[in-house]
C-alpha cells in the first residue's frame, strides 16, 4: 500500500539567527541582542520542557539598545547602551553589559551598568521572567501546550511549580516579586562617575521526573592541537566546547546528547557515531557510551517499545514515571532502532583497536554476543532493512518512488545499512577471536552479505556504475546517487576496485556540493536543496566518508571533502548545525541554513575530528607517539587501517556533585584512566 506524505501543519522554526546557550540538559534561546519573545524557540528549557518563554531586561523602564554579542556554547556576553536621556549629551556615556551563563539546571543572568559620565546617575535595573511551563514538542509544533502553575514567594525567592517541575528565582542585589503572572526582579542604584552597578539573577530549574543530568568532567580542555589552518582551528575550538555542553550522565559515565534544541537527550545512533569519530582523541567517551547502552540492551519482546533480545535502544526517555522513586526511569524506546545495534558492535571493535583494554571488552562480552545474535536474526539470508510503512525511519534518507515524492514501500534495504552490517560482522569476528571465541562464522556471514550486495545493489545508470541507494519492499531499485555512498568506504563491503569507484563518485558534482555531500544527488527524483532528507547536507555523512577514505588510503579524496566541511564550518562560526541546505558553491557563497536544524549537534561537532586528521598533516607524528598505546591486532580483511591519528584523550568522571559543569580535558600522551 502506498502512503501519503504527512503534511506538517506548522513549518519548523528558523534557528540559525537565534542565540543559543546550552549546557545539557538546560538551554536558553533568545535573539542575538538577548531579548526573548516573538519566536517559537525563545525561552528557558530544562530536559524537554520550557519553563519560561521570555526573560526581559529593562533599564529605567526601556529596553537596551544593542551593540554587539559574543557567545560560545554555554555563555553569552551582550553589549549595549542605555536608552537616551533628555539631559544626556550626544555621546553614549552609559554602557550596559548583559552576561548569560547556563549550567545544568541553572541560568545566571547578570546586568551591569557602567557610568562613563562625570556626574552620578540613578538607574533602575529590572529583569522580568514570563513563566510558561510547556513540553518542547508543543513548542516545536507551534501548539499552546502550557500547563497551569502556582506562583509564590518563599523567603526572598519566587517559586513557580506545576507539581512536578519547579522554577526558583533568586537575587542578592534585587528585590524579587510577582506581578501579573510574571516574576520581576528589581534593583535601584546610584552609579557614581566612572563606576558601575549591577543586578544578578539566578534561575534554578528542576524537574522531579528527569532521569538524565549534566555530566561532570574534570578540567577545561585545551582543544585539538593547532594545525596552522585558522578556519579549522576555530572550528576545533568551538566543536570541543559544543561537545562539552552536550554531555549527559545517565549512570554509566558521560555520553553525548544528540543536539539542541529538540533532542537534548541520548539518541543511540548519534551518541555512538559521535563517540566513534572522536576515537582518535580517546576511548573514555566510547566506553561510557558502550556501557550505557549495554545496560539498557533488549532482553525480551515488547511490541509497545519495540524491545527485542539483543537490540540496542533508539532513544532514552529523559523522564521517570510519575510517582516513581529516584533512579527509576521509563523504558527506553527501541522503535526505529535499526542501526544502533550494529553501530554498537562497530564502536566496541574500533574502541578496542584504539586502546580500550581487552578486559573492558570482556566485561561487555554478553552484550556483544546478544547484539550479534540480533543482527543475524534481522538479516537472515537477505539484507538489513528499515521496517515497512515509513522509509524515513531512523536517520536514513527519504526514499521517494517518483517525482511526486510518494515514499518507497517497505521494508527498505539501504546501501548504508548493508555496509554497517558487514562492518559489524567483521569487527565482531575480530572481537570474538580476541576473547577466545570462534569468530570464523562471522567472516563467512560477511562474505555472504558481500556476494548478495554485489548482485542486488550494483547497477549501470548512464555513464555510471554504482551501488543503488536502496531496494524497496517490491524489489525496485532506487538507482540514484546518495550520501549512503559515504558509509560504504572502509566498511569491508566493497572490493578495492569498488571502493575506488565509490571514492570517485563522492566528488561527483551532483552529490558533492562544495560544502559537503548532499543526502541525494541533484538529478534524483524529488531532489530539493531545502528538503530535510531529500537534498540537504548532513555534515556527519561527509565526515564518515573522510574517515573511511583515510583508513583505506584515498587521502586526496578525503582532503578535498574535508576542505568542503572546513569551508562550511567557518561560515557557521564553528558551530555546525545538524543539517543545512544542499545549495552548492555555484549557487551560494556560503552554506544556506535549513529550517528546524539546530546547533550544537553532537555528530556535526564530532565531524571536526576526521577533518582535523585529513587536513592537519599531523597523522604521522601522532601515529608515532600513540603506537605504544595500541593493542597489536591484525588488520581487517580487505581494509588497510592506518595507525590512529592522535595520542592523548579526554578524561571524564561521573557524578553530579556541583550544579556547575567542569570541562573536558584533552591529555597529551598515554591513555586516561578508565571510568
Amino acid at each position: 500500500m502506498r502512503h501519503e506524505q504527512a503534511q506538517q501543519v506548522e513549518p519548523p522554526p528558523l534557528l540559525h539567527d537565534e542565540l543559543a546557550s546550552v549546557s545539557a540538559p538546560t538551554q536558553a534561546w533568545s535573539r542575538r541582542d538577548g531579548t526573548m519573545g516573538g519566536h517559537p524557540i525563545h525561552g528557558l528549557f530544562h530536559g524537554d520542557w520550557r519553563f519560561a518563554r521570555a526573560v526581559e531586561l529593562r533599564l529605567d523602564g526601556a529596553p537596551i539598545e544593542h551593540l554587539a554579542t559574543s557567545s560560545a556554547g554555554d555563555w553569552a556576553l551582550i553589549r549595549g547602551i542605555a536608552p537616551a536621556r533628555d539631559d544626556e549629551p550626544g555621546d553614549a556615556r552609559i554602557a550596559v553589559e548583559r552576561m548569560r551563563e547556563v549550567s545544568p539546571g541553572a541560568v545566571l543572568e547578570r546586568a551591569t551598568v557602567v557610568n562613563g559620565r562625570d556626574l552620578p546617575i540613578g538607574v533602575r535595573i529590572e529583569l522580568a521572567i514570563d513563566v510558561a511551563f510547556c513540553p518542547i514538542d508543543a513548542v516545536r509544533e507551534g501548539r499552546d501546550g502550557a500547563v497551569p502553575v502556582h506562583l509564590s514567594i518563599e523567603g526572598d525567592d519566587a517559586v513557580v511549580t506545576d507539581g512536578i517541575r519547579t522554577l526558583r528565582v533568586r537575587s542578592r542585589a534585587g528585590t524579587v516579586a510577582i506581578a501579573d503572572g510574571r516574576v520581576v526582579v528589581d534593583h535601584r542604584a546610584i552609579v557614581q562617575p566612572h563606576d558601575w552597578a549591577g543586578l544578578s539573577v539566578e534561575l534554578l530549574l528542576d524537574d522531579a521526573s528527569l532521569a538524565v543530568r549534566g555530566a561532570i568532567v574534570d578540567e577545561p580542555s585545551p582543544g585539538l592541537a593547532p594545525t596552522g589552518r585558522p578556519a579549522l582551528d576555530r572550528w576545533g575550538e568551538r566543536a570541543v566546547a559544543d561537545l562539552e555542553d552536550l554531555l549527559l550522565d545517565v549512570g554509566s559515565g558521560p555520553v553525548l546528547a544528540a543536539g539542541a534544541p529538540w533532542r537534548l537527550t541520548m539518541v543511540a545512533r548519534d551518541a555512538l557515531s559521535a563517540a566513534r569519530m572522536l576515537l582518535p582523541l580517546d576511548t573514555a567517551l566510547a566506553e561510557a557510551t558502550l556501557r550505557t547502552l549495554a545496560a539498557r540492551q533488549g532482553v525480551q519482546h515488547d511490541g509497545r517499545t519495540g524491545e527485542e533480545p539483543g537490540r540496542m535502544m533508539h532513544e532514552l526517555s529523559p523522564h521517570r514515571p510519575e510517582g516513581a522513586r529516584e533512579g527509576v526511569e521509563l523504558p527506553p524506546s527501541f522503535t526505529d532502532s535499526i542501526d544502533a545495534t550494529p553501530l554498537w558492535i562497530v564502536l566496541l571493535h574500533d574502541a578496542w583497536r584504539a586502546g580500550l583494554p581487552l578486559e573492558t571488552v570482556r566485561e561487555l562480552r554478553p552484550s556483544l554476543h546478544a547484539a550479534l545474535g540480533w543482527l543475524r536474526q534481522q538479516v537472515g539470508d537477505g539484507f538489513l532493512a528499515l521496517p515497512g510503512g515509513d522509509a524515513a525511519v531512523g536517520d536514513g534518507p527519504e526514499l521517494p518512488r517518483d517525482a511526486e515524492g510518494v515514499p518507497a514501500e517497505g521494508p527498505v534495504a539501504t546501501a548504508r545499512l548493508q555496509a554497517l552490517a558487514c562492518r559489524a560482522a567483521v569487527g565482531g569476528s575480530a572481537l570474538l577471536e580476541a576473547l577466545g571465541d570462534d569468530g570464523a562464522p562471522w567472516v563467512e556471514w560477511a562474505e555472504g552479505l558481500r556476494r548478495r550486495f554485489r548482485t542486488a545493489f550494483w547497477v549501470v545508470r548512464g555513464q555510471d556504475r554504482h551501488p543503488v541507494m536502496a531496494i524497496d519492499g517490491t524489489g525496485a531499485r532506487l538507482d540514484w546517487l546518495s550520501a549512503d555512498l559515504a558509509h560504504l568506504i572502509g566498511s569491508t563491503l566493497l572490493s578495492r576496485d569498488e571502493e575506488r569507484t565509490v571514492a570517485g563518485l563522492l566528488l561527483d558534482e551532483r552529490l558533492s556540493s562544495g560544502f559537503g555531500l548532499r543526502s541525494i544527488a541533484v538529478d534524483a527524483p524529488g531532489y530539493w536543496p531545502l528538503a530535510w532528507n531529500g537534498g540537504a547536507i548532513r555534515p556527519h555523512d561527509t565526515a564518515v566518508a573522510i574517515e573511511g577514505l583515510l583508513r583505506t588510503g584515498f587521502d586526496d579524496v578525503a582532503r578535498r571533502l574535508a576542505e568542503q566541511l572546513e569551508r562550511a564550518a567557518d561560515a557557521f562560526h564553528g558551530s555546525m548545525p545538524e543539517r543545512y541546505a544542499g545549495y552548492g558553491v555555484a549557487d551560494a557563497s556560503a552554506p544556506v541554513p535549513l529550517p528546524g536544524a539546530g546547533a550544537p549537534n553532537a555528530r556535526s561537532a564530532a565531524a571536526v575530528a576526521p577533518v582535523w586528521q585529513a587536513l592537519g598533516d599531523r597523522r604521522a607524528e601522532h601515529a608515532t607517539r600513540r603506537e605504544r598505546h595500541l593493542h597489536a591486532v591484525e588488520p581487517l580483511p580487505t581494509i588497510a587501517v592506518p595507525a590512529q591519528a592522535a595520542s592523548g584523550g579526554t578524561r571524564f568522571t561521573s557524578g553530579d556533585t556541583s550544579p556547575r559543569r567542569a570541562h573536558v580535558r584533552l591529555i597529551d600522551g598515554g591513555r586516561p584512566p578508565s571510568i
